[in-house]
């Protein structure tokens, strides 16, 4: 059981599960943000320029049936606006995620395309001997 717990918690500790955890809760208010933007913003709009039409009040009510007893059964409806909605909220989503992907991908490019300062690499051990060699015969001949 402690072994397991080690596990766990070299696991919990790594970077990539705190990363992980940290995009999964950004993630999820993102998409409240987005969902509140088509909700509140995009659609009532698109609704106002179809008629004044609001799409999550587009449903088709399949008949209701008698039962014996005069009771009804419930009425049941198909929400397809509710899913026309849903579409909205998804493809905008998608676009936005998207872009911020893109402009992550072109930073990343330009920090790649930015030469380091290469530093000149370190000299063989024949050309230290042969300096070495050099700077004695230049005292020499002094």
């Amino acid at each position: 059981m402690g072994k397991l717990i080690q596990e766990f918690k070299e696991f919990a500790v790594k970077g990539n599960a705190v990363d992980m955890a940290v995009g999964v809760i950004i993630g999820a208010a993102f998409g409240k943000i987005v969902t509140s933007i088509v909700d509140d913003i995009i659609m009532p709009p698109i609704g106002w320029l179809i008629g004044g039409v609001n799409f999550t009040d587009l449903k088709l009510t399949l008949p209701a049936e008698q039962i014996t007893d005069g009771l009804k059964i419930q009425e049941a409806t198909i929400n397809y606006g509710n899913f026309i909605q849903c579409l909205f909220d998804f493809f905008i989503v998608a676009f936005c995620v998207f872009m911020l992907i893109k402009g992550i991908n072109k930073i990343a490019r330009k920090k790649a395309e930015k030469p380091a300062t290469p530093t000149p690499p370190e000299p063989s051990k024949e050309e230290k001997l042969l300096t070495e060699i050099r700077d004695l015969l230049k005292e020499q001949n002094k």
